[in-house]
Formats: C-alpha cells, structure tokens, sequence
C-alpha cells in the first residue's frame, strides 16, 4: 500500500472562469510513483474518441471497424471537464507530457475547448505540461490554428507514403496524399515549430516509400519517424513476417544520406534518433518488436471512456471513470493512480521479444484505437 498523498489546493483559470483545484503532493509521494521495475510514471496519452474517418489496415480494418461497429455512445465517454481533472491528478504524481490521441482526436467536437483546458494545468513546481496531439492528419487545415491559439504546442502527423496509391491502399478511405500535407503546411503556417511525421512500415507494402519520405522531409524541419509494424490489439492481422526492422531502414536511408546517431532528449523516449551528416534535418525509429524500450517506459494510457491501461499491449484497463462520477475526492482519485502504477509489472514487447512460451501474441489485447498509440 503506497503512502497517502497530502494535497494542497491550487487554484486555476479554466475556459469557463471556473476555479480548479490540484492537488498538490509531497516530494516523497512523487518520488514513489514507481512501478514494480522502477520505471516512474511521467507521460500520459488520453484517447479522446474511439472513432476515426480512415480504415488504416494496421489499426481499424474495414473487416472489423464496419457501419455495425459498436462505437462509444456519447454519454460513456469522459468529458472534458473529467479529463481535464485526471490530468491535474496525474501533474501531481509527476506527469509532465500529455499526448492527446484517439481514434482520430480531431473528430471529437470542440477538442480546442479541451486543449485550453489543459493548457491551464501546472505541475507541483508550476510548470506547464507538454501538450502534443497525435493526427492523421485530415482535419488539420480546419483545427490546426484554433488549437495553436488554445495552447497546444507539438503535433505529430501520421503518413505512411508519399505515393496516393500505396497511402490509399492503406487509410482504404481513398483519402489523399496531398491532402494531408496540406494539413502539415497548415501546422506550420499555424506556428508550431515542434511537427513529427510517423510512418508504420509494413514490409512489402510501403517499404519502398521510406526513401521518398526521407528525401521529401529533409531540409523541412519536420522528423520523420518510422514505426516498425506491431501486434497491437487483435484485429490487424499481424505477421512477423511483414516487419522490416528498424535496423534495415537506418541502413537504407544511410545509404542514401549518411546518418549520425543522437543521443536521447529524455530518460524514456521510445524513438531512437538520428541526423543527416549533411544537417538537412533528423529521423527517428521506434523498434517496439526488435529493440524493445519495456525498460525505460514511463506511459500510462487512459481510454475515451476513463479506463487506465498499464501497456499499449494490455487485455484491460482499470475503471477510473465510476471513480469521477461517483464522488471520490481528487486525493482518493490520485491514491487509486498510484496503487495502480505501483503494482505495474508490464513488459510485453520484452517477452515477446525473448521467444520464450510466457507470452500469447495471439491472446485478446485491447485495440490501439480505444486507447491511441
């Protein structure tokens, strides 16, 4: 059993003019938000809608996610008001990056209210937390100043290839490439200096994509980040077979245009980077199948509906949502985060990894659009 936490009620401006309150914990409580293998609890993606307009065969196949998929009804997904009290919770526990996803978060209506919300929360220190979203991209040109304006300030781009017909092969919406990047410009016409692209590469259907991604994105100022394809929930029929590991595309973009390694900016981040020797800019690599980051992974994930899972791979979640709608103080709230994080014994990929017979690839994991990527 963790210690009880001892809160001190912060005031703060939200949109409404309302007041909120965080509670604020001693140094020795934060220091403890540790799990089983001492890895601390300092991110936090919030998936804002289970929903998304595109089929991408790696996350929402047209097979599974049809006209009859039971979506989400309105009322069981956290409002932003819920949200926005998890994540003062969470900032008192130590959190110090909240990465908005989905879904695709920009369907949820309004989310420029809810990014103003969080815009507004502080650390114990009093330190604003980094706020990124994660987009595929289509709605970008619409939202991307309205979201800039509220407070958010990194957005990552998801674009498996610069070819329409591959790209439409893959969102299987008939969405277009060009449409996207024009998302992208609008990002950057926006303000934000801060622009990912992620590409999830499947071998033998757009690995003859990633040199024209890294040639169109260099000299751009945006990373490119390239994803090795994983087993993530149960619906995207994946293979082994169809993962190009990331130490293959490294070495196919170096031979094009000779990389550096860099070192991390942080104790945690899951991709591995690179730069281009000539400075035109920087790639990155996320090697969850085979370089796995279990070690050093500091991410809870809280679902559309206030579910708190442990692992991208998980079978469940951990119900928070009756917590908010049931009366529970901000302090048993946050007790109820730390017991959680602390029994966290969650390291899939790295058994997966290990060939050993303790882990089922093929048992039920919750989907990636219930709880983001």
């Amino acid at each position: 059993m963790v210690d009880q936490i001892i809160p001190r009620i912060i005031p703060i401006n939200n949109t409404a003019g309302a007041l909120a309150v965080i509670p604020a914990v001693l140094q020795k409580a934060n220091s403890e938000t540790v799990d089983r293998r001492q890895r601390q609890l300092r991110d936090l993606r919030i998936s804002v809608t289970d929903r998304c307009n595109f089929r991408c065969t790696y996350c929402m196949p047209k097979s599974v996610f049809d006209q009859n998929y039971p979506y989400l009804a309105q009322d069981a997904l956290l409002r932003f008001e819920e949200i926005t009290r998890m994540t003062q919770i969470f900032a008192s526990l130590g959190v110090e990056k909240i990465r908005l996803t989905g879904g695709e978060p920009l369907l949820r209506k309004n989310l420029e209210t809810l990014v103003a919300m969080l815009a507004q929360v502080r650390t114990p220190t009093g330190q604003k937390l980094d706020l990124t979203l994660t987009t595929n991209g289509s709605l970008l040109r619409k939202k991307a100043q309205l979201l800039k304006n509220a407070g958010l300030q990194r957005i990552t781009v998801s674009l498996d290839a610069l070819s329409d017909a591959v790209f439409k092969t893959m969102n299987d919406v008939d969405f277009a490439v060009g449409d996207v990047l024009d998302g992208i410009e609008a990002a950057k016409e926006a303000g934000f200096e801060s622009i990912k692209v992620n590409m999830v590469v499947k071998k033998g259907v757009n690995d003859h994509e990633i040199l024209p991604m890294a040639q169109h994105f260099r000299n751009s100022g945006i990373t490119l980040r390239l994803i090795e394809f994983m087993d993530v929930g149960t619906s995207n029929g994946w293979n082994m077979a169809e993962v190009l590991p990331s130490q293959a595309v490294i070495k196919q973009i170096d031979a094009a245009f000779p990389l550096q390694s860099l070192e991390p900016n942080y104790v945690g981040e899951v991709a591995q980077r690179w730069r281009y020797a000539d400075g035109a800019g920087e790639i990155g690599v996320i090697s969850s199948v085979t370089q796995t980051f279990c070690h050093t992974c500091t991410r809870a994930r809280l679902s559309t509906d206030g579910q708190l899972f442990l692992c991208l791979f998980a079978h469940q979640g951990v119900d928070f949502k009756t917590l908010l709608r049931s009366g529970s103080s901000d302090v048993e709230i946050a007790n109820a985060i730390m017991n959680t994080w602390t029994k966290r014994d969650d390291h899939y990929s790295e058994i997966r990894g290990s060939h050993t017979p303790t882990v089922n690839t093929a048992a039920r994991k919750v989907e990636m659009s219930y709880i983001g990527g």
